[in-house]
């Protein structure tokens, strides 16, 4: 159904093997499409390359993913979850690449505005992007949550600590990623594993670079 796709995994049922047809959730894969168009926002001096680049090149990766979804073809859990694992690396790396040109323009570029945009782009860009993360390594990926019954793993969420049937979508791991980002911290979702730590230090780190240093920098800008 409809409403399968759009949830955590979708399942064709057409197959009698329903592994090879797990998919990520819709909303994730757009998530990973939408890390091409923040990128295709960015200013010139925090891309390589041309802004198209990163969309193009992550649409050419999940197109197998998504005419999996559209039709009945079954591609294997495994290439699937390669594929998007490969998006999201290269997702991982814009940004990384982003905020490192940011910092290294910062004393030659003197315009505010320019300097704002680029640290709210780049804080969405890392808010979705770890988000994406979190989706995707949670307890081994959706499929292996599926499997497992959606126990805690690398992520405790609030409705699994009061012991209810329940399973977290995309939107719950961007929410986390959000909090993380804003608040520097875990809100209502704790970190279990040190992977699961380490991808929120992370997080944090970029976002208080972005937040703090950049944005105080643009403001003194204006100020002058």
């Amino acid at each position: 159904t409809q409403q399968d796709r759009s949830a955590h995994v979708t399942l064709h049922s057409s197959s009698n093997d329903p592994e090879e047809n797990v998919v990520p959730g819709v909303a994730a894969l757009v998530g990973l499409l939408l890390t091409g168009l923040l990128y295709f926002v960015l200013p010139p001096n925090v891309i390589i390359g041309p802004s198209w680049l990163l969309l193009v090149v992550e649409a050419a990766i999940l197109l197998p993913v998504i005419i999996d979804i559209l039709t009945p073809w079954n591609l294997s859990h495994t290439a699937r979850r390669t594929l998007v694992l490969v998006s999201l690396g290269m997702s991982t790396l814009a940004l990384v690449i982003g905020v490192a040109l940011l910092i290294l323009t910062l004393p030659a570029d003197t315009h505010a505005t320019n300097l704002l945009r680029s640290a709210a782009l780049l804080w969405s860009f890392n808010v979705l992007v770890f988000a994406l993360w979190y989706w995707e390594l949670d307890g081994g990926g959706p499929w292996k949550r599926h499997l497992s019954g959606h126990h805690a793993a690398d992520f405790l969420f609030p409705q699994q600590a009061q012991g209810k049937s329940w399973a977290p979508h995309f939107l719950d791991y961007l929410f986390l990623a959000f909090t993380g980002a804003t608040a520097l911290s875990p809100a209502d979702t704790n970190p279990l594993s040190r992977k699961a730590k380490m991808l929120m230090m992370i997080e944090a780190v970029i976002s208080l670079t972005l937040i703090v240093v950049l944005a105080a920098r643009a403001v003194n800008i204006l100020g002058k």
